[in-house]
């Protein structure tokens, strides 16, 4: 069962309004995944995230190879967590903003860059000349 609480909405008319944060929340997780999606990975999405099928079970019904399979998840995750993080007014993610924490957009300086770190230069392996023994033909 599910619980309705009450809310507190801020502004000038500190208001109260009753909802089910919990349903809220599955709803719009499902309407942003499938506006988002295309038809196609929104079945993937569908099977594997929502119904809770493994990998054999969603190759074997969608007729998809491993390889392929696995990939399209990793770009479904990527994308969802992209459109999930930036939805507005509010993100989906992180959860404690969605349930009424703290809102803090601004990441923190240095988040999104990224810094290369060159492999250290090995020297090749010395190649030593074949040496085959040959056999004087009498």
């Amino acid at each position: 069962m599910t619980q309705a609480t009450l809310q507190r909405t801020s502004g000038k008319d500190a208001r109260q309004c009753w909802g089910r944060r919990d349903e809220e929340y599955i709803a719009d997780f499902c309407l942003v995944a499938k506006r988002t999606l295309t038809a196609s990975d929104y079945r993937i999405f569908k099977f594997h995230f929502l119904l809770g099928a493994d990998w054999k079970m969603c190759c074997r019904q969608l007729n998809l190879e491993r390889g392929i399979f696995f990939h399209t998840i990793y770009r479904i995750q990527q994308n969802l967590g992209l459109v999930f993080r930036e939805l507005e007014p509010y993100g989906l993610f992180p959860l404690d903003e969605y349930f009424g924490g703290t809102i803090q957009k601004a990441l923190p300086e240095g988040y999104c860059q990224l810094q290369v770190v060159p492999f250290p230069a090995t020297p090749a392996p010395a190649r030593r000349r074949l040496e085959v023994p040959i056999r004087k033909v009498a």
